[in-house]
C-alpha cells in the first residue's frame, strides 16, 4: 500500500514538475521575444534608425548613414539570432563543450588543432581598415541588443544556464572562417585516397578518381555540344608526394569522419554536399528583355536556419537579399542596379604536408631547422573535467600551419595543414563595396580581394549585362606540374610550396556570353586549356549539366520559369541507371519475382526523382548497392574511405563500359552484377514484395526542429517547440532541386532586373529562432511547396511592425 502511494505521488510530482516546466519554459521563450515595436535606445548610435518589418519579420532598415545601417544591422540580426551567432563563434573557436557538455569534447578538440581563433586574432589587425570598422561597428549593434535584452535573453541562454559574452569583430572573422571550413574542407578526403590507392592497382585508382567529365560544362565555354564527349584529365602522382603506403591508421580515418560531421556538414552522410545552384540569363532570353538571377544555396538545413534576410538603405545605399548571421551586409541579393548570386567553386585549398621533425624543431622551406611553435589548449567541460593539450605548429611563408596528425591517433608522420585561411591575406569582407555596386563590373572589381572560400559569383545588372567571376585565393603550387601542382594525397614539404595565388585577373571568368546563358552547380568551372590548377575533385556534373539543358533554345522566360526550375527532379544519372538495371534483370538467369516488377517499373521511369515515385527509390538503392559491391572484395570494409566528390560519375562510367577488371568473381557478367545490385538495394532499404509501394518519399523525409527544444521527446513536449515533423521529401544530391540527408536549399531567390521591386526569397523556416515567434516557421509551408515569397524592397506599405532606434 504504502509503495502504491509512493507511486502514486512520485508521478502527481512528475506531472506538477512537467506541468511547471512548461509554464515556465514556454514563459521564457515568451519573455525572449524581441522588441519589433516602438522605441528603443542604443548607446553608440548617432542618429535614429527606423526598423519596418514585413508579415515574414524580414526588417528593411533605414539609416542615415552606414555606420549606423550596420550597426542597427547588429542590433537586429541579435535580436534574432543570438543564440546562433553565439553557437557560430563557439564552434569555430572549439568552446562548444563548454556550454553543451563532454559530448562536444571531440568536436572541440578539432577546432582547438585547426587554429582558427589564434588565426583570427592574427590576421584582424592586417584587414583592410574600412572593412574592419564595419565589422567593429556591426559589433556594437549585437552588443546594444545584447545589453537591450538584459533579463529577458532568448530562452536557450536560461535552459543552458550561461550568457553570452560581448560581441567582436574577430566573432564575425570567425563565421567566415566556419562557412569556408564547411565548403572548402578537402584533408580528409586526401588522407582517405592515399588509403584507398595503397591497394589498388594503378588502374582502378584511375577508374575510381575522375577528374571532370564530358558532362562539364565550364561557363567559358557557352551552350554545350552534347554530342562530343570529352576526355578526361588524371593528374598522375609523383615521386615527389608522400610515398604512398596501406596506413596503419585507416581506422582513424573512418572514426575521424565521424567527428568532422559535426564541423563540416557533407561528412555527415554519404552524399551529403554543401553545394548549390545559380544561373543568370541575359534579356534575348526573358520576357521581359532585361537579365534574371536565380541561386538556391546547398547547406546543412538546420534551425535556425544558415541565413538572415534584411533590406539595408542608407541614402543611395540599397541591398537585400540574406546574410550570414554574424558578418554584416547581404551576401547574396540584389540593389537597385545589381544582382549577384553565388555557389561554392570547389577549388582546392588545402594541402597536406608531411613534415621533417626533429624534437622541437622542423625543416623549413630554406632547408634549415626551425622551432615548432607550441600553443596550449585547454577545453573547458560543462559538468566535467577540463581537456588540457599542446596543438603544435609549422610555418610556410606568412602562415602557420598546425600538425593535425594527433587527430589520428596511430599516425606516424608528422602531417600539417596548409590551408588558404591561415594565410592573412584571407581574412575580407568587402560586402560594402558590393551591396553598393552599381554595375556588374563594379561588384567584380568590389570582389578582388576577397579571401574565400572559393565561390562562383553570377551576376545580372539594369544595363542588361550578365557575368560570372570565380573569387577567394586560389594557391599557386609548385612541385612537377608547375603551376598546376595540385596533389590528391599528402605531399612532402618543401616540394609543394605555394607561390601565392592565381592572379585575379586571370581567374576564370564572363561577361555577355554569345548564349545569354550562364550557369554553375559546383561542376567544373575551367575549360580544358586553363593554365591553372584550381581543383582536381569537382562536383558531380548532372545538376549544372541539367540546368544548362533546361536553358537550351529557350526564350520569353519569366520569374515562374525560374522557380520551377529550382524545383526540377530530373536526374540524368538514375535514369542511366534504371535503363541499365532494366536491361539486366532482363538478361540474368534467375532474377526474383521481385526483380522483374522492379525491372518493369524502371524501364517506364521518367527519370523524376518525386516523393510518389517507386522507380526512383529503386534506381537509387541499385547504384548505391552497386559500389560496396564491387569495392568490399578490394578493400573490405574501408570501401567507405572512397569519398571522391565525382564518385557517382566514376560508376557512371563504370556502367557503361562494364570493364572485366571490376567485376567481382562470383558473378558470371555485369548482368548478373547489377541484378544483385538491385536485390541489395531492396533488401537493405526493406523492401516490400510489392515494390510499388516502395516509393521515394517514404525512406527520403527532413524533420527540421529545434537543436534545444527538439532535442528530446522531452523537451519537446515541455517546450512545445514547433517543429516539422518528419516530411517526404522529393529531389536527390543529382537534382536541381537537390537534397540528400539533411542538406538541400538553404535559401531560393529569383530576381528580374526589369522588376526588382518583386524579386523573390524563401527560407526553409523563417527569420526567428524563438519557436513561439509567429516567424520561427512561417515560411516552412511556401519551401516546402518550392513557391516563392516576396523580398522586401522599397516596400513602405508592405510592412507590419516599426520599431525606432534612438542614441
Amino acid at each position: 500500500m504504502w509503495s502504491l502511494i509512493a507511486l502514486t505521488a512520485l508521478a502527481l510530482l512528475a506531472i506538477a514538475a512537467g506541468v511547471a516546466g512548461r509554464v515556465w519554459l514556454r514563459g521564457a521563450m515568451r519573455d525572449g521575444l524581441p522588441q519589433t515595436e516602438g522605441t528603443v535606445r542604443a548607446a553608440g548610435l548617432r542618429a535614429g534608425v527606423r526598423i519596418e518589418r514585413n508579415e515574414h519579420g524580414v526588417p528593411h532598415i533605414v539609416a542615415g548613414d552606414l555606420d549606423d545601417l550596420v550597426f542597427a544591422q547588429g542590433f537586429v540580426t541579435a535580436q534574432d539570432r543570438l543564440w546562433q551567432m553565439d553557437m557560430l563563434r563557439r564552434h569555430a573557436r572549439g568552446e562548444l563543450a563548454e556550454v553543451l557538455g563532454s559530448s562536444m569534447v571531440q568536436h572541440d578538440r578539432t577546432q582547438r588543432y585547426l587554429q582558427l581563433r589564434q588565426n583570427a586574432e592574427r590576421a584582424l589587425p592586417r584587414m583592410d581598415a574600412e572593412e574592419r570598422h564595419y565589422m567593429e561597428r556591426y559589433a556594437e549593434g549585437v552588443n546594444a541588443a545584447i545589453a537591450a535584452a538584459s533579463g529577458h535573453l532568448p530562452p536557450e541562454f536560461r535552459v543552458l544556464g550561461y550568457a553570452p559574452r560581448a560581441w567582436t569583430a574577430e566573432d564575425s572573422l570567425l563565421v567566415g572562417y566556419a562557412m569556408a571550413e564547411d565548403l572548402s574542407t578537402t584533408y580528409p578526403d586526401k588522407l582517405n585516397r592515399e588509403a584507398v590507392a595503397a591497394r589498388l592497382p594503378a588502374d582502378l585508382v584511375s577508374d575510381l578518381y575522375p577528374v571532370g567529365s564530358y558532362r562539364d560544362h565550364p561557363p567559358s565555354q557557352g551552350m554545350p555540344d552534347l554530342t562530343q564527349p570529352h576526355e578526361m584529365l588524371e593528374i598522375p602522382l609523383d615521386e615527389s608526394q608522400a610515398e604512398l603506403r596501406t596506413p596503419e591508421h585507416v581506422h582513424d580515418l573512418l572514426g575521424a569522419r565521424a567527428v568532422l560531421a559535426q564541423t563540416v556538414g557533407r561528412m555527415g552522410c554519404e552524399t551529403c554536399a554543401s553545394g548549390s545552384n545559380n544561373w543568370a540569363v541575359s534579356g534575348t532570353r526573358s520576357a521581359s528583355g532585361m537579365p534574371m538571377v536565380a541561386n538556391d544555396a546547398h547547406l546543412s538545413l538546420t534551425v535556425p536556419g544558415a541565413w538572415y534576410a534584411v533590406d539595408l538603405e542608407s541614402g543611395d545605399f540599397h541591398a537585400t537579399g540574406v546574410t550570414l548571421p554574424g558578418i554584416p551586409f547581404v551576401a547574396i541579393g540584389h540593389s537597385a542596379h545589381v544582382a549577384w548570386s553565388i555557389t561554392n567553386g570547389t577549388a582546392d585549398v588545402q594541402d597536406l604536408y608531411v613534415e621533417q621533425v626533429q624534437g622541437n624543431q622542423f625543416r623549413g622551406d630554406d632547408g634549415a631547422m626551425h622551432s615548432l611553435l607550441r600553443d596550449r589548449e585547454v577545453v573547458h567541460v560543462k559538468r566535467g573535467m577540463d581537456v588540457s593539450f599542446d596543438v603544435m605548429s609549422t610555418h610556410h611563408g606568412d602562415a602557420v600551419t598546425p600538425l593535425i596528425s594527433p587527430l589520428y591517433p596511430h599516425e606516424t608522420r608528422h602531417v600539417s595543414l596548409r590551408w588558404n585561411v591561415y594565410d592573412p591575406q584571407f581574412a575580407s569582407s568587402p560586402f560594402a563595396r558590393v551591396d553598393a555596386a552599381k554595375s556588374g563590373a563594379e561588384l567584380v572589381e568590389a570582389l578582388r580581394n576577397f579571401g574565400g572560400p572559393p565561390l562562383n559569383i553570377v551576376w545580372g545588372d539594369d544595363s542588361g549585362h550578365i557575368g560570372y567571376q570565380l573569387i577567394g585565393k586560389i594557391p599557386l603550387r609548385g612541385g612537377p606540374h608547375g603551376e598546376s601542382g595540385l596533389s590528391p594525397v599528402p605531399v612532402n614539404a618543401g616540394t609543394y610550396e605555394w607561390a601565392g595565388y592565381i592572379p585575379y585577373g586571370e581567374m576564370p571568368a564572363v561577361v555577355d556570353p554569345r548564349d545569354g546563358v550562364l550557369a554553375t552547380a559546383n561542376a567544373r568551372i575551367t575549360p580544358d586549356s586553363y593554365p591553372y590548377g584550381v581543383s582536381l575533385d569537382w562536383e558531380a556534373p548532372y545538376r549544372n549539366e541539367r540546368i544548362w539543358q533546361m536553358l537550351n533554345d529557350r526564350t520569353g522566360l519569366t520569374p515562374d520559369d525560374m522557380t520551377q526550375m529550382q524545383n526540377d527532379t530530373f536526374s540524368a544519372l538514375d535514369k542511366t541507371f534504371a535503363e541499365r538495371i532494366a536491361y539486366a534483370v532482363d538478361h540474368a538467369k534467375n532474377p526474383s519475382k521481385r526483380a522483374r516488377q522492379a525491372a518493369d517499373l524502371l524501364r517506364s521511369w521518367d527519370g523524376r526523382i518525386t516523393k510518389d515515385s517507386a522507380a526512383a527509390n529503386l534506381a537509387v538503392a541499385g547504384r548505391l548497392a552497386l559500389l560496396p559491391i564491387v569495392l568490399k572484395p578490394l578493400l573490405g570494409d574501408d570501401w567507405q574511405l572512397y569519398t571522391w566528390r565525382e564518385r557517382s560519375y566514376a560508376m557512371e562510367l563504370m556502367v557503361e563500359h562494364m570493364p572485366a577488371r571490376w567485376l567481382p568473381a562470383e558473378y558470371a557478367d555485369w548482368n548478373e552484377l547489377l541484378t544483385a545490385a538491385l536485390e541489395r538495394g531492396m533488401k537493405d532499404g526493406g523492401a516490400p514484395q510489392d515494390v510499388s509501394k516502395w516509393v521515394w518519399g517514404a525512406r527520403h523525409t527532413l524533420q527540421l526542429q529545434h537543436p534545444v527544444f527538439g532535442s528530446s521527446w522531452w523537451m519537446r513536449r515541455v517546450s512545445g517547440a514547433a517543429s516539422t515533423g518528419a516530411q517526404p521529401m522529393p529531389g536527390s544530391g543529382l537534382t536541381v532541386r537537390a537534397f540528400t540527408g539533411t542538406h538541400g536549399a538553404s535559401e531560393r531567390f529569383v530576381t528580374d532586373l526589369a522588376d526588382v521591386e518583386h524579386a523573390t526569397l524563401t527560407l526553409p523556416m523563417g527569420e526567428s529562432g524563438n519557436p513561439v515567434s509567429a516567424w520561427f516557421m512561417d515560411e516552412w509551408p511556401a519551401w516546402y511547396a518550392g513557391k516563392p515569397l516576396p523580398l522586401p524592397f522599397h516596400n513602405a506599405d508592405g510592412h507590419t511592425h516599426v520599431l525606432e532606434l534612438e542614441p
